[in-house]
């Protein structure tokens, strides 16, 4: 496996794939082209034999000084299970360091179970929500009516 740098190409041959690597969820919305052209020194694709299996789309806060964001991270449902969202975000981490911050955030849906527990294994917390689904603390209407969303916070060394 080989990680990169995003490329504003990546995102023509990502965007069709999204929706099917999320099971059908319709995803593809979230991921729209400018963090392709952005962000690409804080974002990473994972390639294996030339073909795309992961990435990780972040970037460095400009409103906080000390924090980053992961805003999306996917891995090809065969690829699963081969540490690849692991190097993603240790590439992140490494970036992330580098240039003085030392504070990551990102969230996702309350029903993403697979995201929640993936997260808290990578070292993350749930920050305190104002509510709490299935006992894990969510923010309500977060991202608009009816979108809640679950919100995690690592400190780095």
């Amino acid at each position: 496996m080989k990680l990169r740098l995003v490329r504003g190409s990546d995102y023509y041959t990502l965007s069709p794939l999204i929706n099917e690597w999320w099971g059908g969820r319709d995803m593809s919305d979230m991921l729209p082209k400018l963090f392709f052209d952005h962000f690409k020194n804080t974002s990473f694709i994972a390639e294996k034999d030339g073909k795309i299996v992961g990435f990780l789309i972040g970037f460095l806060s400009q409103s906080q000084p000390d924090e980053s964001y992961i805003h999306f991270v996917g891995v090809h449902p065969d690829f699963r299970k081969h540490k690849i969202g692991k190097e993603l975000y240790n590439q992140f981490f490494n970036v992330v360091k580098q240039n003085g911050r030392h504070i990551i955030r990102c969230e996702t849906s309350p029903v993403n179970k697979g995201s929640i527990a993936y997260h808290t294994k990578m070292g993350f917390e749930i920050e305190s929500g104002d509510k709490k689904i299935d006992g894990i603390d969510v923010f309500t209407n977060y991202d608009g009516s009816n979108q809640d969303r679950v919100l995690f916070i690592k400190y780095l060394d």
